[in-house]
């Protein structure tokens, strides 16, 4: 074996000194390479596996694809001058990441129109409070969002937000999470004894829903009929005549939801991901790793829209939304799409 006289210790059984191959897997000029590290860590693939892959350690591989991450482009900023949206049904969500030095998870909250399938910006906050939904809904306002109705979970802090940015914006709560909740309350999976009351409360009140005067009749008809002995039960009943509002706001607008089944499925590829992590060792790579995630899932094309979304399928949703004139974006390793927008 050639040898290169370069004094650098011993190092993989080169004794005091390193070989050509030994010496340029630890002294790597990052502009050799052509292909950037971080569209495959975001896809998925290990710092290990990589660098087996380019001949290099993994730190070197963590090192360089966080010099990547800092040259992407914000969501943010692409959304503000690229892009624009004319449904106005607004869905938001999020999942908690650990950071180091948080003692408990943290939220990490975006939004997605719902017509485009597009995720317009994420935030980062220690707390999924009023100050936080007011300044995702400050930027709304910023980016002119024709906002008209928002689905979401059930969080009190969101809709004094909502109020006092937009406040004739509607919010409609997502009906899946809301009847999981009253599932959980009356323990319907272990306690048969709620099970009719249930039943009728989905078929008549929810699934049957056309407008208020039919709504208060189905409720007097469940209410009289498993209510008068429970008062759990009871209970449920007026607080769904009272959030009446909240629950069947889609009814009302054209291709509104009721229910956040599309953020559901990003949460769960974006989960995958973070919980392979394990958690970020400091803030800043937190951000720049979510936006970096946030601006491949805009990137890459959609497989398994089905029903009404079919025409997604094969595109990208960040083709979906920008400007007809408006040039694609500058991303380190992102081809623009050669369908036609």
């Amino acid at each position: 074996m050639s040898r290169k006289t370069i004094k650098k210790g011993s190092r993989n059984g080169c004794n005091r000194y390193l070989c050509k191959d030994c010496f340029s897997r630890f002294n790597v000029d990052h502009r050799r390479f052509e292909k950037p590290l971080w569209v495959p860590h975001i896809d998925g693939i290990p710092f290990r596996k990589l660098g087996d892959e380019n001949n290099l350690v993994a730190s070197q591989v963590y090192k360089r694809v966080f010099e990547e991450l800092k040259t992407l482009p914000s969501n943010l900023e692409i959304t503000k001058t690229l892009c624009e949206y004319k449904s106005g049904i607004l869905i938001i969500d999020g999942k908690y990441i650990k950071v180091r030095g948080h003692k408990k998870k943290i939220p990490f909250i975006y939004v997605i129109d719902y017509e485009t399938h597009d995720i317009l910006f994420s935030v980062v906050s220690k707390a999924e409070d009023e100050i936080t939904f007011l300044k995702i809904f400050k930027t709304l306002k910023e980016l002119n969002y024709s906002l008209q109705v928002v689905v979401a979970d059930d969080r009190s802090s969101l809709p004094l937000a909502l109020k006092q940015v937009f406040p004739n914006v509607p919010l409609q709560l997502c009906l899946n999470h809301y009847l999981e909740n009253i599932r959980q309350l009356l323990h319907i999976r272990t306690n048969t004894i709620h099970q009719h009351f249930f039943n009728a409360l989905k078929k008549y009140v929810f699934d049957e829903y056309q407008d208020d005067k039919k709504l208060d009749e189905f409720l007097v008809y469940v209410f009289n009929k498993f209510c008068l002995d429970f008062s759990v039960r009871r209970q449920i009943v007026k607080e769904i005549s009272r959030r009446r509002k909240l629950l069947f706001v889609y009814k009302n607008i054209d291709n509104c939801p009721d229910n956040t089944n599309l953020i559901e499925l990003f949460n769960s590829h974006f989960n995958a991901r973070l919980k392979s992590l394990k958690g970020f060792k400091i803030m800043e790579h937190a951000k720049l790793w979510l936006n970096a995630i946030i601006l491949r899932r805009r990137t890459q094309p959609f497989t398994d829209c089905s029903s009404k979304f079919k025409h997604l399928n094969g595109k990208t949703s960040l083709e979906m939304s920008i400007k007809k004139q408006a040039p694609w974006p500058e991303i380190l390793g992102i081809k623009a799409p050669k369908s036609e927008r």
